[in-house]
């Protein structure tokens, strides 16, 4: 394996996707590259970029631009009702007495089917352990979970009966199975490309390896600094310690020199970790330490503020609302698009404009029928979806009752108080609610591989933290503050012992 080490802003990616591209245009047949991500969005943009520039057939002509468990599901044949299901996990709860329905859903992009884990603290243990090629009880030992042993014994027991007795599988199983029979029936490769190899856990070194047999070359990319998902088994020593060649990409194109100096400051502090050489870009960017985020002029610029835990941001999220900023947590808008839909499809109305029919529902959603604004059954529109009206035809055809000459806040009655109360400081402030959000809430882990002109760092540490090994803490705020394009800001700790120190 030959390593690739992008530093932040580097253009890890890209490089990769360069390398892509160039073996197609140097006449590599296409299914013989293999591009290998961990998420997705990863895989997809490596896919679609050489379809587009090559004019190939995304899904049909890279087969191979995918996840790991994306290939070990195409390679074993895996059927979508061999994978475990919330009702699985549901019937197995019945069974056993213990409620192990902690259930989140994800989805196989390229075969679009949904698979399901449980994160019940046990079974989160045992798949970890698994991930780790750990012995079960070793794992429990150096774990802080609160069950006793017994327990896990059990329910690890109970779950791989239930799995071999209905003949099912979940995602660490076809990683195992994938390393046990699939390689067999995986195709030679060119070219194989894995990205942000720092995060393999041993289980998926495993994979790597058995696909490295497979290729003539093979390039694992990654940054050993920015690994920062030990605590959910990934091996980065394996990465740092890789035999064969390297190189690393020195050149800087999103973090200036003052945030890169304050970066380094950090990242010398890593025991364990792979030399480089790493160079800023040329502007000289800021950085400053605040009191609170509130201190900081958000009014203008793209800004991300990061916490190390989910709960620091939620006072945060309060006093934005009430200062009448737009935002996004976690991904999601502060106010949903549904309710900015049907407040911007009523004074369009207004106006004398067209509105498509899904914007007629959300607006009848917040509006009080019996009379009142709607008539009894409006809210049943029954159009074609490329159907549009005019206040006119809502009179005339489709019950509406409220006068043309109420403005939102009277019209959408239905409305909760406290998002109505959110749009008129949004309104007050000049915010746009309907538009993009320029601010971004979000843990330091969630936001890897993000950026933006403006970074706000909390640096507050949770006990957990706390209890880490530092080279883990130091990677984690290296990443948040080279998240930063021009600005960086250092919120002060709530209480200085229970703070990273820069």
């Amino acid at each position: 394996m030959f390593r690739i080490f992008g530093p932040p802003g580097t253009g890890k990616t890209t490089t990769l996707l360069n390398m892509v591209d160039k073996a197609l245009a140097d006449g590599v047949p296409s299914d013989q590259i293999a591009f290998l991500a961990f998420t997705r969005k990863a895989a997809h943009e490596a896919r679609d970029r050489a379809a587009e520039r090559f004019n190939l057939v995304a899904k049909d002509d890279l087969p191979y631009f995918r996840t790991l468990h994306s290939l070990a599901y195409r390679m074993l044949g895996v059927r979508d009702d061999q994978l475990m299901k919330p009702e699985h996990f549901q019937e197995l709860s019945s069974t056993l007495g213990i409620n192990l329905t902690i259930v989140r859903q994800d989805t196989f992009a390229d075969e679009d089917i949904k698979t399901s884990v449980s994160d019940h603290p046990i079974l989160s243990m045992i798949t970890l352990a698994r991930l780790q090629k750990k012995n079960l009880r070793k794992a429990y030992d150096e774990s802080d979970l609160n069950y006793n042993w017994i327990e896990v014994e059990y329910i690890s027991h109970a779950y791989e009966k239930y799995k071999e007795t209905n003949y099912l599988l979940d995602y660490t199983d076809m990683l195992a199975l994938f390393i046990k029979e699939g390689l067999q029936y995986c195709p030679q490769f060119k070219l194989c490309f894995l990205d942000e190899a720092q995060d393999l856990s041993p289980l998926q070194w495993d994979v790597a390896h058995g696909l490295e047999k497979k290729a003539e070359k093979m390039y694992v990319a990654g940054d050993d600094d920015q690994a920062i998902y030990r605590w959910a088994g990934a091996d980065v020593d394996h990465f740092i310690n890789l035999p064969g060649g390297s190189e690393v990409l020195q050149q800087s194109y999103r973090v200036p020199a003052a945030i890169h100096a304050l970066a380094e400051k950090i990242v010398s502090r890593i025991a364990g970790r792979f030399p480089k050489t790493y160079l800023p870009k040329q502007e000289r960017g800021h950085v400053e330490q605040v009191f609170s985020v509130l201190d900081c002029d958000m009014s203008q610029g793209s800004w991300l503020i990061l916490s190390q835990a989910r709960y620091m941001l939620q006072p945060l999220e309060n006093e934005l609302r009430s200062m009448g900023y737009l935002f996004s947590r976690f991904g999601h808008r502060s106010i949903s698009e549904k309710i900015s839909a049907a407040v911007n499809g009523w004074e369009r109305l207004r106006k004398g404009e067209n509105v498509d029919v899904e914007t007629v529902r959300n607006i009848y959603t917040y509006m009080s029928g019996n009379g009142k604004k709607i008539s009894r059954g409006a809210k049943k529109i029954i159009a074609n979806e490329d159907d549009s009206f005019t206040f006119e035809d809502l009179k005339e055809n489709c019950g509406l009752l409220a006068s043309i000459d109420e403005p939102w806040f009277d019209a959408l009655d239905k409305l909760p108080s406290v998002d109505r109360a959110y749009i008129v400081a949004m309104l007050r402030r000049g915010e746009k609610f309907n538009a993009v959000p320029r601010i971004s809430l979000s843990t330091i882990h969630q936001a890897k591989g993000g950026e933006a002109d403006n970074v706000v760092v909390l640096l507050d540490l949770t006990p957990a933290a706390l209890m880490a090994e530092n080279d883990d803490i130091h990677r984690v705020f290296y990443v948040a503050v080279t998240r930063a394009r021009e600005n960086l800001f250092l919120v002060e700790p709530e209480n200085l012992m229970k703070a990273y120190v820069i």
